[in-house]
């Protein structure tokens, strides 16, 4: 939600605007949408050729990983193999320009420990274009370390 230039609160765009639409917020909605729905095809489709994807230092898939096969397959599909449930839960937007902040929460089970996971995290994405060209997550991996260790 937005602003208006009235100070008004505008509602979120509706599918078809957002499914449309090359503004750096609704990109990076349409990732967490797609990730949320498990769609990968869309997913890559918010991701520029030459994605840089950062996850943290200490995070289980630590690294840096491009193009659009290489994130979903290094980062997606290893997490939908090690937790049960993985969610990245988007809520609060802070955008400026091409840089998109969001606050979130990720929640899963760890497949092999059965501990739940429930911590927040920021990830900041700069899009150019309609496309996500970089990511970088920031997140407590202590707390993710810990859900996974027996």
């Amino acid at each position: 939600m937005g602003l208006n230039d009235t100070g008004l609160t505008e509602s979120s765009p509706g599918t078809a605007e957002l499914e449309a639409s090359t503004a750096p917020r609704d990109v990076v909605r349409r990732q967490y949408l797609a990730s949320a729905a498990g769609d990968l095809d869309a997913l890559r489709a918010t991701l520029a050729p030459d994605v840089e994807w950062t996850e943290m230092a200490g995070f289980p898939l630590a690294g840096t990983y491009r193009t659009p096969d290489g994130v979903t397959a290094n980062v997606m599909t290893k997490l939908a193999q090690d937790w049960d449930g993985w969610a990245a839960h988007d809520d609060t937007y802070v955008v400026d320009g091409e840089n998109v902040v969001v606050l979130a929460r990720y929640t899963a089970a760890h497949r092999g420990t059965g501990k739940a996971l429930n911590v927040r995290v920021a990830h900041h994405f700069v899009v150019r274009g309609g496309l996500i060209v970089r990511f970088e997550q920031f997140v407590d991996t202590a707390l993710v370390r810990d859900a996974a260790a027996a």
